[in-house]
């Protein structure tokens, strides 16, 4: 790459700099895209390879001992006090010289601090010391980075051949020598499911691009009758009303509405972006599709919830096994000529939403109405 790229770079990275202290949305990111392509400018393939197959991998395996001997918690609890390399040997059970071996080498990737002869850590290693984050580590490294490191090998194996979508012989089953499906793995080979579900909740924390202050959103909510029911039910609401359909009813809704409720367009077969809402709304959406699509669409929106917080409402039937209802049954004859899918009983409703990482808090029912909400929460 020629001088003036990398001139062209650090002009980018200066006005990335301006908007970042403006508090621009999406300035963080290119700030850390334009640090990255600088680096790939001025790197050598000597110290491309020493940074890629030394000293990253090297960082991965220190961080992940910090988590079984709780280094970075350690730290956090020290604050600016910090601790001197024998102190922090002590509470951590680490022979002193390879501590400050393994220690230095996380000083040299800017992960922790260490001056006057005390290790202190940093806005970054604090927060990795949260639960959730340490489990996200220990399921990367235990679980999903020995997939990565059998991709030569698999890929040499199979000719370079896609491997068939749902088969039990992909690159997963090969680094773990396993016939399993993944969840089930995960499921059978504890704390792994413990930590995947932990690092899919984390998955998005803190990303710029998920939007904090919204109330509601109605997922393939179509042309807003339910969100304008609310909002005149409820005009004091605290927080945004988001509506969301595919493009083209999207941009067929009437100037009016859009002065009521925020409108954008969004596949449910894609991630939600918008994240940490108090509640997901999604008013016979689930019983168009199978199990399969079902658990899809749901995939999708788990890792924009916030646990303990938001709450995915489902206005659906139920139908009862016991006395079911005729609105029930012909609305799942229905679905059985023309969709050739159906209506699903609470003990389904419970099935698929626990496949998707989804528990039941509470099924709200109405005489005479069709219909129940459903409310779930993370599992």
């Amino acid at each position: 790459m020629t001088n003036q790229s990398v001139s062209s770079i650090l002009e980018d990275l200066t006005a990335a700099g301006k908007a970042f202290d403006s508090d621009q949305p999406g300035a963080r990111e290119a700030l850390i895209d334009r640090s990255r392509a600088l680096v790939a400018a001025l790197e050598m393939p000597s110290e491309f390879i020493q940074r890629s197959f030394w000293a990253e991998p090297a960082m991965s395996a220190t961080i992940r001992i910090a988590v079984d001997t709780k280094l970075f918690q350690l730290l956090r609890d020290a604050d600016e006090a910090g601790l001197s390399p024998a102190d922090l040997a002590q509470k951590t059970g680490v022979d002193v010289v390879l501590l400050q071996r393994l220690t230095r080498h996380l000083v040299a990737m800017y992960l922790i601090s260490f001056r006057d002869g005390v290790f202190y850590g940093t806005p970054l290693s604090n927060q990795l010391a949260a639960e959730n984050y340490q489990d996200s580590i220990s399921f990367c490294y235990d679980t999903a980075r020995p997939s990565f490191n059998k991709f030569p090998d698999y890929f040499q194996q199979t000719e370079y051949k896609s491997p068939v979508i749902g088969s039990l012989n992909g690159p997963f089953q090969h680094a773990h020598s396993t016939q399993l499906h993944f969840f089930e793995w995960l499921t059978t080979n504890p704390p792994n499911l413990k930590h995947f579900n932990s690092f899919m909740s984390a998955y998005r924390a803190g990303k710029a691009n998920c939007i904090s202050d919204v109330l509601l959103v109605d997922v393939g909510g179509g042309s807003g009758h339910d969100v304008a029911h609310f909002i005149a039910q409820y005009p004091t609401h605290p927080g945004r009303v988001v509506l969301q359909d595919r493009e083209p009813v999207i941009s067929a809704l009437e100037a009016t509405s859009l002065s009521l409720y925020t409108a954008s367009a969004h596949d449910f077969f894609t991630p939600q972006p918008i994240c940490g809402a108090r509640a997901y709304y999604l008013h016979s959406i689930l019983h168009d599709w199978d199990d399969e699509r079902g658990v899809q669409i749901l995939r999708n929106l788990v890792p924009a919830l916030r646990r303990g917080y938001s709450r995915v409402l489902f206005n659906e039937i139920v139908v009862s096994e016991e006395r079911p209802t005729l609105a029930a049954t012909s609305m799942d004859m229905m679905m059985l000529a023309h969709f050739a899918v159906r209506e699903r009983t609470e003990a389904e409703w419970r099935a698929i939403l626990a496949e998707a990482g989804l528990k039941v808090v509470h099924i709200y029912t109405y005489p005479g109405v069709a219909e129940s909400l459903i409310e779930a929460e993370l599992a």
